[in-house]
């Protein structure tokens, strides 16, 4: 992100790799939450709504996901690597101002 960018926005530590990380997040989040409204529903055309917005949410996740494994941000086949790179993201979500 432009420096003069995110010192105009108060967002001087955040990085690509903290976005995509908070990202794949939410995206898991949003495919857990809409795994159980599928599964809690009665009404059939509520269960299809609910099931388009679970498959966009799982589709989001993979991009996202694709995404940070090409930028090396996520590393699920090394985990001592991963550990590595989530305790920085960590430690730069932390200083954030």
């Amino acid at each position: 992100m432009n420096r003069f960018i995110q010192n105009m926005t108060g967002m001087g530590g955040i990085t690509d790799q903290v976005i995509a990380t908070d990202l794949l997040l939410a995206a898991k989040s949003g495919i857990i939450m809409y795994s159980v409204a599928v599964s809690e529903t009665i009404q059939p055309e509520l269960r299809e709504v609910l099931t388009e917005q679970l498959n966009m949410a799982i589709n989001l996740h993979a991009q996202v996901s694709d995404f940070m494994l090409t930028k090396g941000y996520y590393n699920p086949h090394d985990l001592n690597k991963q550990f590595n790179i989530d305790f920085d993201t960590a430690e730069t979500a932390l200083h954030l101002q």
